[in-house]
């Protein structure tokens, strides 16, 4: 699963549009979320419904864009890996009123040689996005290959936080947000890579996506990981990527499930967090088939606005 979202992403012919957020500004030495914000989904979600139905998410921009505002969402999560993509997207979100406050981008900063050029193509993309409101950049670093279970060594660990920093530091000038994403395999090896990266990095720099299911799945099925890194990162939190499971296996819609976010909800209250929440119930393989993209995402919003009452 985690080799086909980044085969999506790095094959997405993106597109994406305007916002209206606004600027997000040092607090304590952690950048702070504003405190009102839309709900917002992201481009793999739909990908993996319409990939169910033998089609391909905006290969009809009109006719992707036209589904996702039936839901009543306002705000969308693309991805992008060049600036061309941002071109092609924006007129479209315009002209259905979308905004867009996150973007995805791939990165590699293990990789002195590598590095570099990553960084100056994902300024480039920030600086494509900036003029239509986008602030929040999620990033979750490339693993050594795609597909397997190798981790990192310590001295590409190093090398990776420094970059990481590097990144958030340039955003930061920009007046944007670097937001440090992770899937399972930064969960590996007693989480070292994902803790190396927040512990190595300047807060004011490096903020954290918490993708709930991925840190749970990631950590073996575990909610007690997931509100520990809660506890340890939570003023760094600036976005969430929302997905639920029952007995492991992601559902359709967002409901009850194994992991707790009415707790969570609590949790980032606790610490005063208002993130942006981006919805992101996906599907893989044994989850249930018995509605559409649709009336998945209508469902996802009503369950929402119960659960998250208060952050929304």
């Amino acid at each position: 699963m985690l080799s086909t979202r980044r085969n999506f992403l790095s094959s997405l012919t993106a597109l994406t549009g305007a916002t209206l957020l606004p600027d997000i500004k040092p607090a304590e030495g952690h950048p702070a979320a504003p405190e009102r914000q839309p709900l917002s989904c992201n481009a793999y979600t739909w990908s993996t419904f319409y990939g169910r139905e033998q089609k391909d998410w905006m290969a009809d921009p009109d006719a992707s864009l036209s589904e996702y505002v039936k839901t009543g969402l306002t705000a969308y999560e693309p991805s992008f890996t060049s600036v061309d993509e941002v071109k092609k997207l924006a007129p479209y979100l315009t002209r259905y009123k979308l905004t867009m406050p996150s973007l995805y981008v791939n990165s590699s900063l293990h990789q002195p040689d590598e590095a570099p050029k990553s960084i100056a193509s994902v300024l480039a993309i920030a600086d494509a996005v900036k003029p239509l409101g986008s602030r929040v950049i999620v990033t979750n670093p490339n693993p050594i290959r795609w597909g397997t279970d190798d981790d990192k060594t310590d001295e590409q660990l190093v090398e990776q936080v420094k970059n990481l920093d590097r990144l958030g530091a340039e955003l930061r000038q920009r007046g944007m947000t670097l937001a440090y994403h992770t899937h399972a395999p930064e969960h590996r090896q007693a989480a070292r890579e994902f803790h190396h990266m927040l512990l190595g990095s300047d807060p004011k720099n490096v903020s954290l996506c918490l993708d709930a299911h991925w840190v749970y799945r990631g950590s073996g099925n575990s909610q007690i990981a997931l509100f520990d890194v809660v506890r340890l990162y939570g003023n760094r939190i600036v976005e969430v990527h929302i997905r639920q499971s029952k007995n492991g296996i992601w559902q359709e819609s967002f409901s009850d499930g194994d992991i707790d976010y009415r707790r969570l909800t609590s949790a980032l209250k606790a610490q005063n967090r208002r993130p942006l929440l981006v919805l992101e119930q996906c599907l893989e393989k044994g989850s249930p088939n018995t509605m559409g993209a649709v009336e998945a995402q209508k469902r996802n919003i009503a369950y929402s606005n119960e659960v998250f009452a208060g952050l929304i």
